[in-house]
């Protein structure tokens, strides 16, 4: 069980374009480093052609943050799978992970580690779900699927961009039978939100005590959404 506070957070990186049309991994590090949260999922963090090459540079996370990619070994160059990232704490520990394989008619992934941190042992999930709201429950549904399938039980987070606009129906109702929705606000678009398509969950052994939208001067220019966090407890 989680036994201390826990801070995490979900944030779609956009490729790291900023509003200024500009690819800047040092402005996507500093609103990071504003959140300062224990567990981080990234999304849009490759550049999704070619090689798929991470947008944050290995060696940027090394010198100037505290945080490392949890490795799924997926493609040389990318951080994770199909944009998905999961950043924890340089000294939590990695204990399982997984790349979660969706059905989809794009190229659509979801990435899944267990993490020892100083809160407990605790299971992450961080995806980035369809534009279209069929293949997003489809999605949802395998999503569940593997998490239940998983040997252990943990206090569990799924974090992601699901780019669902309707709050009680398609895959948010289908995450809702099991999770709690943490109520962080609009996250999209950055410089004017009104889109909660950003979402964080967590399943019924873990409590929301805080949560919110990072909307700094910075957050606002670095991508075309705003990161979302939430501070957890045990229930």
């Amino acid at each position: 069980m989680v036994s201390r506070p826990l801070k995490v957070a979900s944030y779609n990186i956009h490729k790291g374009i900023g509003l200024d049309r500009r690819r800047n991994p040092e402005r996507v590090l500093e609103v990071l480093r504003e959140v300062d949260a224990d567990v981080i999922a990234l999304q849009e963090a490759d550049r999704r052609f070619g090689t798929r090459e991470s947008v944050l540079p290995g060696h940027l996370l090394d010198e100037h943050s505290d945080w490392k990619p949890v490795e799924f070994g997926m493609r040389a160059l990318s951080m994770g799978w199909h944009g998905n990232v999961i950043l924890v704490r340089k000294s939590a520990e990695v204990v399982a992970r997984a790349a979660i394989h969706l059905p989809s008619l794009e190229p659509r992934g979801a990435v899944m580690a267990e993490v020892a941190t100083h809160a407990g042992i605790v299971r992450i999930v961080g995806m980035h779900l369809d534009l279209s709201g069929l293949w997003r429950r489809r999605q949802a549904a395998a999503i569940i699927a593997q998490v239940d399938a998983a040997t252990e039980r943990r206090p569990t987070i799924l974090m992601g961009d699901l780019n669902e606009w309707t709050a009680a129906a398609g895959c948010l109702r289908d995450f809702c039978r099991d999770y709690r929705m943490a109520a962080t606000g609009p996250s999209f678009h950055s410089r004017r939100p009104v889109g909660r398509l950003d979402r964080i969950m967590v399943s019924q052994d873990l409590v929301v005590t805080e949560c919110g939208v990072h909307a700094s001067a910075a957050a606002r220019k670095t991508s075309d959404h705003l990161p979302i966090w939430a501070t957890l407890a045990p229930a």
